[in-house]
């Protein structure tokens, strides 16, 4: 299965593109913003592509030409404004959400923020509300879709070296789960099926991490 993963240069996409590459059942296309970034990938053996998330899916969609899935792992940060969150974590998913339509990708894994329901949007605070209302409506409109989606919503992430074990469920208590963990689960969601149509919360924990995807 080869895999674009969008934001492959942010702390987790680097982490799931050496994942990827290391596995015998998947193969990378790092999706990145400028050219020089391209040398921590090629080093693996991924093939890259320079998009900005800003471009029009047009341009999005020639760089998921051949791929089997899409994962979005891309941020704007917390540095940018509300705007680049409107262009970035929601209009950006969004384009890449159609982008997959029109190149004919079916399966397309988000990673979203730990709650995106209406109840969070209120009790967020006022500089984190506009992330959550972007995420809100990006998993919406990806839900909306036929794609073969799963919506991963992991808890506060950490820099911790991951454990290989998690929580994940429809529902878990907040916690805190290390990026490289989060990369784990994304590339076992990717190669179990079942994951197909569902989404879940994702905290560190006592389970196995493909034995924890298994079981959702």
């Amino acid at each position: 299965m080869k895999v674009l993963v969008v934001g492959a240069n942010g702390q987790i996409g680097k982490h799931l593109v050496s994942t990827i590459q290391e596995s015998d059942n998947l193969e990378a296309k790092a999706m990145i913003r400028k050219q020089e970034q391209a040398s921590f990938f090629e080093d693996k053996g991924a093939e890259t592509v320079v998009v900005d998330l800003e471009d029009d899916v047009e341009t999005i969609t020639k760089a998921a030409e051949g791929v089997d899935a899409i994962v979005f792992t891309a941020g704007s940060g917390p540095h940018t404004g509300p705007d680049k969150t409107v262009l970035i974590d929601l209009d950006g998913a969004v384009k890449t959400i159609e982008a997959a339509k029109a190149a004919g990708v079916k399966r397309y894994v988000m990673i979203s923020s730990f709650d995106t329901t209406r109840e969070a949007i209120q009790s967020a605070p006022s500089s984190f509300a506009p992330y959550v209302v972007a995420k809100h409506y990006a998993d919406d409109w990806l839900r909306r879709t036929d794609l073969d989606h799963t919506i991963i919503h992991p808890g506060r992430l950490t820099n911790d070296e991951g454990t290989g074990q998690v929580e994940a469920a429809s529902k878990v208590e907040r916690g805190e789960v290390p990026r490289e963990d989060v990369a784990n689960v994304i590339a076992a969601t990717l190669e179990d099926d079942s994951t197909i149509g569902k989404e879940f919360q994702v905290v560190s924990g006592t389970n196995m991490i493909k034995e924890a995807i298994k079981s959702l």
